[in-house]
């Protein structure tokens, strides 16, 4: 039975080729488009004797008797002393030349030529090492020659009117008629390749040809090809007698007893055969099958449909856009539906899933200073599961639980001084089942200019250096369930509103070594919706008094609030240097010190007569009281809102920095005078922040955080980050249960977080190759567009690095760590994670290469997602093996394909998924 499912893979295969892929046109078909090579060649006419002269063909009889060069009209030498010349042929002339000899006959009437020969006759040019021309027959026949070597040389190459060069073993051609005959031609259409066989040119431009191979291998003797017996060639289509596949010459009982090609001058719409196979689950199916619409030249549409015979089905349209030099995109729907189980179980019970993906991008010079793009990838939460990763079967997209969307348009104006940007936003997490919309995310800055301008020339004056600037941002946004995203329910939860920020600030040098600023900041907001809070008393629940519950109620309506605030700022820059005279290559260390100290202070805005907070009551009116502050509670209405409002209590405090660089200058081991230094960056960007606020009424110091980052080579990084909690740690005892709390009194400062991870690479030349492929295809589609070829493609390697095979590098391995820590500011309940990833290639042989991913998890004690590819080179095949031994997607998929996209459904696969119901 899977003998048989095989049989008839293949054969829709073939059918799907010879009949039905859309793509298949090709601008033109002419003689040259011959196939399947056969050795015609003529004997070397210097071997053969006088004797055997008159059995040769027309136009290979050689006389040696000179032409009268009175009746002829001979043009100069051309090239390299070139003997050329001009006949009429009615109103037409025929040009010829050769390099070695040009004879004649007795009469005149045949002209041979000799040794890069090459004649023209209107649209109709032809090279070759021999040619003939018979004015009595009109007749124009043209051969190579064998050296002494046996070797086949100085075949014809010809060319007609809108068609591309051709080389054959040799030919006939009538200049009257038109007819022609030509014998074991290879040349390239379409991105394809005909090679060998028979045709004729009739004089109604109809082409008859025999003993054809088309295949996608450009070896003159193909690994493969698609055997055309006979055919049939118009300007509109080709008609075939039977056809069948050849793989290394050997035919396969693969064929159909005729075909039919449209060969339109452009794509044109057509049907698309389904490919057939067996679903474990589903049962039978016929997937991918449709129609392609060819809309015109810059847009097109695929509309596909698969169906399964236990109850499961899915539509999908396709449709990409291209405008040369300005933008191109692409748009695919996906609608699926899949019983899985047995019928009258609740696992029949259909799942029903879609997925919407845009992608739009803009050539960077098409209009500048405006800018639109777009990527969408909206799914359902059950998608990649139930459908294996939209059957791509790769447990990267079947694990995929955060989908992004975005759309955005910018634009600026008055010479870049202004911005202004628009966009809408997506964010969804299929495990969570929540989304996130923004619909739309509005921004306008202005660039901060002088509050006064200098007037003539001069040095400035301090109030010159005053600049003022204004951002505002708007957005309207929503939160919630997927389920619940269309629903009414889902517009109480819209948030919306304005932020305006008005910066103004003054730079300048002080004391010659330290940069001063200072300014203010005013931010006002205006929103939709506010927010009410009512406490509920504690109730007793077995002896115990609860906590406090508030509820909050969302009130829909217009109210702003506005805050200001006061900054200055002090940095400045401290160089140490020590040198070293007997450290071996160690010459010198600089350390840079980067310390920086700025005081920022904001009123209070939080009294209930300014409109922000209101004092927090219980049910029956009582106000709550505020230990903290020792007054009433108090909240914000703006809590919960889109943009927030003005933080509760003044504040007046001061943040510090301090950054550090150390670098070491050692002797260059590439510098062969023995002088010759470099840097070597030990620390870069080791940062120190905190702040102390003078108003707050508690723990008015800040945690003290750090972080920096470390590149010892061009190979090998580290970064690292953590804080530091500056309290001590007492008991606190809640309904008889003793717990930790902070204390407002400083002691040694307690690691609360720390973590570092690094990367190494032993091939770092892998990488660069990489991203210079990466870079080049989407420079490439950006300035002329895509094909859908090419951005499947794109979007396969964009997803998988390794999905890009590059066999001329060796071998790669790469590896990455990383370790976190973390435990509560009182120090309890202390967590670390680390984790260990690897992947890497090598080349088996120069045809073969292995790639591999993997990681271990300290925590399960055992190894991450692990995934072997192996990829082997057929020339014009690929063969590849993706084999997940381990794990909940263990699975493989074993793949031979044809590499060229325009036979790119010419594949065998076998997979065992990584699911049974897949």
């Amino acid at each position: 039975m899977k003998f048989l499912r095989t049989i008839l893979l293949l054969n829709s295969i073939a059918l799907l080729v010879l009949a039905g892929h859309s793509a298949f046109a090709f601008e033109s078909f002419s003689t040259r488009q011959i196939l399947q090579q056969q050795d015609t060649t003529k004997k070397d006419i210097n071997k053969i004797k006088p004797a055997a002269t008159a059995k040769l063909p027309l136009g290979m009889q050689q006389d040696t008797a000179k032409k009268d060069t009175s009746k002829v009209k001979i043009g100069g030498a051309k090239g390299n002393g070139a003997k050329s010349g001009v006949v009429k042929e009615g109103e037409s002339k025929i040009e010829y030349s050769a390099v070695d000899s040009t004879k004649y006959s007795k009469d005149n009437s045949i002209i041979y030529l000799y040794g890069k020969a090459r004649v023209i006759y209107q649209s109709f040019e032809l090279d070759a090492d021999y040619i003939t021309y018979n004015s009595k027959t009109n007749t124009v026949f043209a051969s190579g020659r064998k050296d002494s070597r046996g070797k086949y040389l100085g075949k014809p190459i010809f060319k007609m009117e809108k068609q591309g060069s051709s080389i054959a073993d040799s030919l006939f051609y009538n200049t009257k008629s038109g007819k022609g005959t030509v014998f074991n031609t290879f040349t390239e259409q379409e991105g394809g390749f005909f090679s060998g066989g028979q045709s004729k040119r009739q004089p109604d431009n109809e082409i008859h040809v025999k003993g054809m191979t088309y295949s996608t291998c450009n070896l003159p003797h193909p690994h493969f090809g698609i055997y055309i017996t006979k055919g049939i060639v118009t300007d509109k289509q080709i008609i075939t007698g039977p056809v069948y596949l050849k793989i290394e010459d050997i035919p396969l009982p693969l064929g159909l007893p005729f075909a039919f090609f449209p060969k339109p001058n452009k794509r044109s719409s057509g049907i698309i055969m389904p490919n057939i196979g067996d679903d474990y689950t589903r049962g039978f199916f016929l997937r991918d099958g449709g129609y392609y619409l060819n809309l015109n030249d810059y847009w097109d549409a695929k509309m596909l449909g698969t169906i399964y015979t236990r109850g499961s089905y899915g539509v999908s349209v396709t449709s990409n856009y291209v405008k040369r030099y300005k933008y191109n995109g692409s748009i695919k729907v996906d609608y699926n539906s899949n019983r899985y189980g047995l019928e009258g179980t609740p696992e029949y019970d259909p799942k029903k899933d879609y997925s919407i993906q845009w992608v739009h991008s803009q050539n960077a010079n098409a209009h500048p200073g405006t800018n639109f793009g777009a990527s969408v990838n909206i799914k359902t939460s059950g998608y990649n599961l139930n459908t294996a990763g939209g059957t791509s079967y790769d447990f990267r997209q079947i694990t995929e639980n955060a989908l992004s969307s975005s759309i955005s348009y910018g634009r600026t104006f008055a010479d870049g001084k202004v911005t202004f940007s628009a966009a809408a936003r997506h964010n969804q997490n299929t495990r969570s089942k929540t989304v996130d919309v923004t619909l739309p995310d509005i921004a306008l800055g202005v660039q901060t200019f002088p509050l006064f301008k200098q007037k003539g020339v001069g040095e400035q004056k301090w109030y010159n250096k005053i600049t003022v600037g204004y951002s505002m941002v708007a957005s309207n946004s929503i939160s919630t369930s997927d389920s619940l995203l269309f629903t009414k329910k889902a517009l109480d939860r819209l948030k919306n509103g304005f932020s305006h920020t008005v910066p103004v600030s003054i730079n300048f040098t002080a004391f010659k070594f330290f940069n001063f600023s200072a300014g203010g900041t005013y931010l006002e907001k205006w929103q939709f919706q506010s927010i009410r809070q009512t406490a509920i008393r504690g109730t007793l629940l077995n002896g115990v008094v609860q906590q406090d519950q508030i509820v909050r109620d969302t009130v829909q309506g217009f109210n702003r609030s506005g805050e200001y605030s006061i900054n200055m700022g002090l940095s400045t820059k401290i160089y140490n240097t020590l040198q070293f005279k007997k450290m071996g290559n160690l010459k010198a260390l600089r350390l840079v010190m980067t310390p920086n100290a700025n005081f920022s202070y904001r009123p209070d805005f939080s009294d209930p007569s300014k409109g922000n907070y209101k004092t927090l009551l219980y049910q029956d009116g009582t106000p709550v009281y505020d230990t903290f502050y020792g007054r009433n509670k108090r909240y914000s209405i703006h809590e919960g809102t889109l943009y927030g409002g003005p933080g509760e209590g003044r504040n007046a405090s001061i943040s510090f920095g301090l950054d550090n660089t150390l670098e070491a200058k050692v002797l260059s081991r590439k510098d062969t005078t023995g002088t010759g230094m470099r840097k070597v960056p030990i620390i870069q960007g080791l940062g120190f922040n905190g702040s102390y606020n003078f108003l707050a009424p508690a723990f008015k110091l800040s945690e003290l955080s750090f972080s920096g980052r470390s590149q010892f080579t061009d190979k090998f990084g580290i970064t690292y980050d953590g804080s530091f909690n500056p309290y001590a740690v007492g008991d606190s005892t809640l309904n008889g249960i003793v717990t930790k709390k902070l204390i407002d009194r400083y002691t040694v400062p307690r690691l609360t977080r720390f973590s570092v991870s690094f990367g190494y690479s032993l091939n770092a030349e892998a990488f660069r190759k990489r991203n210079e492929s990466l870079d080049k295809t989407t420079k490439k589609v950006q300035q002329n567009g895509m094909t859908p070829e090419q951005a499947a493609q794109l979007a396969e390697v964009s997803k998988d690095p390794n999905a890009f095979v590059d066999f001329k590098i060796p071998w790669n391995f790469t590896f990455s760590y990383r370790f976190d820590y973390s435990r509560q500011a009182t120090g309890l309940l202390p967590t670390a994670t680390n984790t260990l990833n690897f992947n890497g290639d090598f080349n088996v042989t120069p045809k073969w290469k292995v790639q591999f991913t993997s990681g271990y998890d300290f925590k399960s004690a055992g190894l991450s997602p692990t995934s072997f590819a192996i990829y082997r080179d057929l020339h014009c095949w690929d063969m590849s093996i993706n084999w997940i031994p381990i794990g909940p997607y263990r699975s493989y998929n074993l793949t031979i394909k044809v590499k060229a996209s325009i036979l790119q459904d010419l594949k065998l696969s076998k997979q065992q998924a990584y699911y049974t119901r897949f």
